[in-house]
């Protein structure tokens, strides 16, 4: 849809767009089609929006990435607050729910970045913060070329899209974690297997001396049993008496 297509929207149709976008969202299987959704919809729903991305930032390696950016523009606007560690995305990502600027050449609270942006074309921005994940921050940033491009509809159509975005993040995150467990849970079960085998021992027997290996090597178990299903259980000849030791109450 264009812009035009949602000029005089009224509230069900506004709210059957949100609907429609929140289906989207919750079934998809990619963050990065479930972000795009979001910012696509964040250009079309709003007038004056030219642009869109989300921010996503790691706190423990303040790494700042770029998702579904809808031209090539957020990139580089989220790069510039990287470089200058200020900005609106920042602020919304740590602190304020929304952050709105309608007019960077005017605005003081970030002069290295407004500077940076109005030489960029950039005039107006709405960004809001993402409830994610422990660990991890981020904002949906909304760029615009016109002073004062956004309206306090806007705003609010903003903060539901941040919902949509924040839910895509959560979910597609523990659709992943949870795909991942599924198939740790099948490597280990298959090592266990190969192990039951080769050496004619019972499954707690194999998932102790799996155990073993793991404390041994400092290697978490699913890495061990990837490696045992693909290259074979070789292990010495003292492992079914290792594994039966580590399996009995008193360790002997």
């Amino acid at each position: 849809m264009s812009h035009t297509d949602f000029e005089g929207m009224d509230h069900r149709d506004l709210a059957a767009a949100l609907a429609s976008l929140a289906q989207g969202v919750t079934t998809s299987r990619n963050v990065d089609d479930a972000l795009s959704a979001v910012t696509t919809a964040a250009t079309d729903l709003l007038d004056g929006a030219d642009c869109a991305d989300i921010l996503v930032i790691s706190r423990r390696k303040k790494q700042f990435r770029s998702h579904a950016a809808t031209s090539s523009l957020p990139r580089k606007m989220d790069d510039l607050q990287e470089q200058f560690g200020q900005g609106p995305c920042i602020e919304a990502a740590t602190g304020a729910t929304m952050v709105r600027v309608d007019d960077f050449s005017t605005e003081t609270r970030w002069p290295q970045f407004c500077q940076a942006a109005a030489e960029m074309g950039v005039t107006s921005m709405l960004s809001f913060k993402l409830y994610t994940a422990p660990g991890v921050i981020g904002a949906l940033n909304i760029f615009g070329k016109a002073v004062s491009a956004f309206s306090d509809r806007d705003e609010e159509i903003g903060l539901m899209l941040a919902t949509n975005g924040a839910v895509a993040l959560q979910l597609v995150t523990n659709r992943t974690q949870f795909e991942s467990a599924l198939a740790s849970r099948d490597l280990i079960g298959q090592a266990k297997g190969m192990i039951m085998e080769r050496f004619g021992i019972d499954a707690v027997q194999a998932f102790a001396l799996l155990t073993k290996l793991s404390q041994d090597s400092n290697t978490p178990v699913a890495h061990i049993s990837a490696q045992l299903v693909e290259q074979g259980p070789v292990i010495d000849s003292q492992s079914p008496n290792a594994a039966r030791r580590a399996s009995s109450p008193t360790g002997t």
